[in-house]
């Protein structure tokens, strides 16, 4: 509990100086903000491991190509929101419209052409996302979605929206599915931070041009058979985190 409450004071506090330090970079070329925003990035992980002994294993570097393409990825924490970005060449990420109204943060939000969602509106919002990421996708970015659309606590019943459906076929670029298990080890809504290794998976690209049906289901059993396989080599490993211990403990409890 010591080291979670020390790690949050300084992640909120080394997050909330960018923001004011690095402000300058509003008025910048948008390279050098994305730029400060992958150095956060690495700065936190790297903090995570000092503070609270979780580290990073990446795998499958290789299936990321070098051109636009569109990475649909597991979302169980906090974490993915930041850790992910260095791991990539210049991210687009689909976010929800009203963060843009946060003071600084929203502001970058902006500056980054990060892809902002009303998701009040689905007609609407859905013509603009594919619009937003052709554009992003044309210069050559990464589009980042998380498609359930909110953070899902590992081992939960996926919850996959249409979303990212709608722009693999709009963007025919290769898809690159991501699993991951953070949610082991930064639980969402929990303050509690646990040590061992965070593991993101970038699996095997689907090729433009495949039936929405077909691509629906090889995402979603790509992505959840890998988020499975990476639960259970947590489980197995010499330090298993607390959190999926007692999760499963739970469960056997409800059968």
């Amino acid at each position: 509990m010591i080291r979670s409450l020390a790690y949050a004071a300084v992640f909120y506090v080394l997050t909330l100086l960018m923001l004011v330090v690095f402000s300058w970079l509003l008025l910048a070329p948008r390279s050098w903000a994305m730029a400060a925003l992958s150095w956060h990035g690495r700065v936190c992980t790297w903090l995570l491991e000092v503070i609270c002994g979780t580290r990073l294993e990446v795998r499958g570097r290789e299936n990321l190509p070098e051109g636009a393409c569109l990475v649909v990825s597991k979302h169980q924490s906090t974490w993915d929101t930041f850790a992910l970005i260095p791991l990539l060449r210049d991210p687009a990420i689909v976010l929800k419209e009203e963060l843009k109204w946060i003071p600084l943060y929203g502001w970058f939000c902006v500056k980054f052409e990060h892809i902002l969602v009303e998701r009040s509106r689905a007609s609407v919002s859905l013509k603009k996302l594919v619009a937003d990421a052709k554009l992003r996708a044309a210069a050559g970015r990464e589009i980042v979605i998380f498609p359930e659309g909110t953070r899902q606590a590992p081992g939960a019943a996926p919850d996959y929206k249409p979303g990212y459906v709608a722009l693999y076929e709009a963007l025919q670029v290769p898809c690159v599915p991501v699993a991951l298990n953070s949610g082991l080890f930064w639980p969402r809504r929990k303050l509690m931070r646990y040590p061992g290794t965070i593991v993101v998976e970038f699996l095997e690209p689907i090729a433009p041009g495949v039936p929405r049906a077909t691509f629906r289901r090889m995402v979603e059993e790509r992505i959840e058979g890998a988020c499975s396989r990476l639960i259970d080599e947590a489980v197995a490993s010499a330090q298993p985190p607390p959190y999926i211990l007692d999760l499963k403990q739970d469960q056997k409890g409800n059968i």
